[in-house]
């Protein structure tokens, strides 16, 4: 499929939007279906066309058409993804300044987003260790019980020595 968006007539039709499609000359057998070329005349879309249309592509068409600001907000009740559109096109608009203060604003929102996921996953991981050491001195103590050597104890659970002296009960 090729969409072509032209700011100027080139077909000899009143349409703003035709559609071609390949085929045989001869007898007329479409090559294949999916091959398509649209060929969008934006001189030829008329602006009070977005009343009979609830959203889509006639909407869209006045927006890159430029249509007046005024009409913006007509537009966008008609098609929600076009307030994205045009409040991207007012901050490119805006002068340098305006946009170095919106890049640094968005900035710190995307580095304070990264600390606090940071933060999280960190806390995740201390978590997971201390559930570690907590299981590991629970089957070090059952060990210990049983009467396993402490080397044996501080091998299987990587607990040390001292750790492990420290779970025995005191006679």
């Amino acid at each position: 499929m090729t969409i072509n968006i032209l700011n100027y007539s080139c077909l000899p039709n009143n349409r703003y939007h035709s559609v071609f499609h390949l085929r045989e000359d001869h007898t007329g057998i479409p090559l294949l279906d999916d091959i398509e070329i649209h060929v969008i005349e934006l001189t030829k879309l008329n602006e009070f066309a977005a009343e009979l249309e609830e959203g889509g592509l006639v909407n869209w068409l006045l927006f890159l058409k430029g249509v007046d600001k005024s009409n913006w907000e007509v537009l966008t009740m008609k098609e929600p993804m076009l307030k994205k559109a045009m409040d991207t096109l007012e901050f490119l608009s805006q002068d340098a300044a305006a946009r170095m203060a919106y890049d640094a604003r968005m900035k710190a929102l995307s580095d304070e987003k990264s600390r606090i996921e940071g933060a999280k996953a960190e806390a995740r991981a201390e978590a997971r260790a201390e559930a570690r050491t907590e299981t590991s001195t629970e089957i070090a103590a059952k060990l210990l019980n049983r009467g396993v050597d402490l080397q044996t104890i501080a091998e299987a659970t990587g607990l040390s020595i001292e750790e492990i002296k420290a779970l025995q009960p005191i006679n």
